[in-house]
């Protein structure tokens, strides 16, 4: 069984090495278009971006996390954000999120760039948040570096699927 986008899961890598070229609005405004595609419960859509893309604030957030290199290294960064007042209940709220993220990381690779979800970053969610400036009712979920990919051999693989079925009933 064979799709595109069973393609694209299988073939998606975290990408942390991106070469200099930059990644243009409109690029970066589709993947946010494939990560509000996402489901939500009662189609909330709590989901809120900052699109960074300035090399000032990009070092500034580097700081902010041990995979400064990463977020360095990546012309493009995109925090993704949960509003709190749009939100009618926290674990499927924070679910929906994942799923946005991952929308998100499969439009970056139809569209031929590199992407890594950095979640260590939320350690510093508050120095994150003053950097971005004042986000009102807003709670950081992930921070997303984009770029073109310095490379594409990096390998994967996956346990057996039989170590995952507990039951089949």
């Amino acid at each position: 069984m064979s799709s595109p986008i069973l393609t694209a899961i299988k073939q998606r890598r975290s990408i942390r090495d991106f070469t200099d070229q930059a990644v243009d609005t409109e690029t970066l405004h589709e993947i946010i278009r494939a990560g509000i595609w996402a489901p939500s419960g009662l189609n909330n859509q709590p989901w809120r971006f900052i699109i960074v893309t300035d090399a000032t604030i990009r070092a500034r957030l580097s700081e902010q996390t041990h995979y400064d290199h990463i977020v360095l290294a990546a012309p493009a960064l995109i925090a993704v954000y949960l509003d709190r007042e749009d939100m009618y209940d926290d674990l499927k709220d924070a679910q929906s999120a994942g799923a946005c993220i991952q929308n998100m990381l499969l439009a970056a690779e139809a569209l031929d760039l590199g992407a890594v979800w950095l979640g260590q970053i939320l350690k510093n969610r508050e120095k994150v948040g003053r950097i971005l400036g004042p986000v009102g009712n807003l709670e950081l979920m992930a921070v997303i570096a984009i770029g073109h990919p310095s490379r594409r051999d990096q390998q994967s693989h996956r346990k057996p699927l039989a170590e995952f079925i507990v039951n089949e009933l």
